[in-house]
Order: structure tokens, then C-alpha cells, then sequence
């Protein structure tokens, strides 16, 4: 069986938006394609630690803050990889970068890629990397944020299919009920997100592309709380009323979550 490996690696940020991709050097399984840079957890370090320290290796820059962000566990033919990955924001790190391994690196734009090939494994979380980190709206109304590439919509999955087809959206939500109740996708849905309530209703819904908590009371903001701690596979939006969010959003946003969602109409639910 092949070994088991801690990674990090980090998604770091410029201040146009747009994240590092590097190139594996040559010598390394899978040479020549583009990831982001981070590698094994040495005994002892801390993931934070081990983030640093790759990142001043492989491209001689200093990180100073990292948020995690998602949790994946991998299969290759040399290795059975659990990856934690951390963003990095553009104030995060300093330094000029270097390539210290005779790799390249890029900054890319989510959705228009001028490298390749890209690593196999990461082909959904760069379809995750467009998700905005902010949102206006309401689950009712639909949520509108921004990524580097323009706008980001999210539609309910109850607008009709005439007005969906009209309006331009990157993401349908619906309740995880709903979701198991249909047999089908949903009508023109490039992507679908799953709206949960608490732990077990996460658990069930990890085919989602992006999960929407739903948040009334602080013992459900604990909960969500607890699993981003423990690392998601998909990002995870919260929404809940203000009063909630006031209280939450600082713990939530240092776990990982991808944005949160100020929404009074669920609190009134």
C-alpha cells in the first residue's frame, strides 16, 4: 500500500486577485505540471510551519498569515496524500519571488488558465477558487459577489427555468432535501450548491460543489464552527441572521470559511 502524507500547500494571492501556480520540477512524480506550492509536514511542525518553510524553499518568500481553507484527501499511484490547503493574501507574504527549484510560476485568473497541463487532482478546487470570499443579497433573492474574472451569481433553484435561462449565474443552490428528492440536475445549473442545517446534513451532502450552512442559533454556529475547524472538502458559505454573523463571522472566517452570508429572513425562518 502506498505511504500516507501530510501536505499543505498555499494559495497565494497578488493584489490583482489573481493565485500562484508553480510547475513540479523535474525529478518529482508528475513533473512539469502546475500545482500549488507546498509540500510534506516534517515531524514536529506545526501545518503553518511547514508552509512557511516550503514556501521560502521552493520560491524564497516569506508568508506571515495563512487562513486554512479546504481539507482533500487524495489517491496516486506513489502516495495516499491528506492535503491541507491555506490562502494567503496579498498583504499576507512578502518577499520577490524566486524559482529556487528550476520550476516556473504563473498567476492565474479562476476560469482562464494559461498554463498547462494542470495537475488531475486539483481540477475541482480551481473551479472552487472563482467562488467570491464576499456576497450581497439573500438565499431568497439569490446571493452576487465578485471574483478576478467579474461577477459570481448564485440563484435558488425555485426561480423559474424561462428566468433562469435569462439571467446569468455561475451556481444554483437548493436545499439538500430537495436535492435528494430529484433524479436529475438542475435545468441550465453549471454548478450546484447544497444549503444544510447542521452536521449530519454536511455529511450527507459532500457531492455538492460548495455547501450553504444555514445558521439559527449559536449552537448551530458552534457546529459549523467545529467542522471547518476539522477541514472541509468543498467551501463553505454561512448564512445567518446579523445578530449571528456579528458573533460568528471573526471564528468562522479564521477556519475557512468562504464567506459569510448576513441574511435576517433566516433567523425569522
Amino acid at each position: 500500500m502506498p505511504p500516507k502524507i501530510h501536505v499543505v500547500a498555499g494559495i497565494l494571492f497578488n493584489e490583482c486577485g489573481e493565485f500562484l501556480l508553480s510547475s513540479r520540477p523535474e525529478g518529482k512524480p508528475y513533473a512539469g505540471y502546475w500545482e500549488f506550492a507546498g509540500g510534506k509536514v516534517e515531524a514536529g511542525e506545526t501545518e503553518f510551519a511547514a508552509l512557511q518553510r516550503e514556501f521560502m524553499e521552493e520560491l524564497g518568500v516569506e508568508i506571515i498569515h495563512a487562513t486554512p481553507w479546504l481539507a482533500k484527501f487524495y489517491r496516486y499511484e506513489h502516495a495516499h496524500v491528506n492535503l491541507r490547503f491555506f490562502r494567503v493574501a496579498a498583504h499576507e507574504w512578502r518577499g520577490k519571488l524566486q524559482a529556487r527549484e528550476q520550476q516556473q510560476w504563473a498567476w492565474q485568473k479562476a476560469g482562464d488558465f494559461t498554463v498547462s497541463p494542470m495537475l488531475p487532482a486539483n481540477t475541482a478546487l480551481l473551479a472552487q477558487l472563482a467562488i467570491p470570499s464576499a456576497f450581497s443579497g439573500s438565499l431568497k433573492t439569490g446571493l452576487l459577489g465578485s471574483n478576478a474574472s467579474g461577477e459570481y451569481r448564485v440563484m435558488p433553484h425555485t426561480v423559474a427555468p424561462h428566468a433562469m435561462a435569462e439571467a446569468p449565474h455561475e451556481a444554483v443552490w437548493m436545499p439538500l432535501d430537495a436535492w435528494q428528492q430529484r433524479n436529475r440536475q438542475p435545468e441550465n445549473a453549471p454548478s450546484v450548491w447544497l444549503a444544510v442545517d447542521d452536521a449530519a446534513q454536511f455529511r450527507a451532502a459532500q457531492a455538492a460543489d460548495a455547501i450553504i450552512w444555514r445558521v439559527n442559533d449559536n449552537a448551530m454556529a458552534q457546529a459549523l464552527a467545529e467542522v471547518l475547524r476539522a477541514g472541509a472538502a468543498m467551501p463553505i458559505v454561512a448564512a445567518a441572521s446579523a445578530d449571528v454573523v456579528a458573533c460568528w463571522q471573526d471564528a468562522w472566517r479564521a477556519n475557512g470559511a468562504q464567506a459569510v452570508v448576513c441574511d435576517n429572513e433566516i433567523g425569522a425562518a
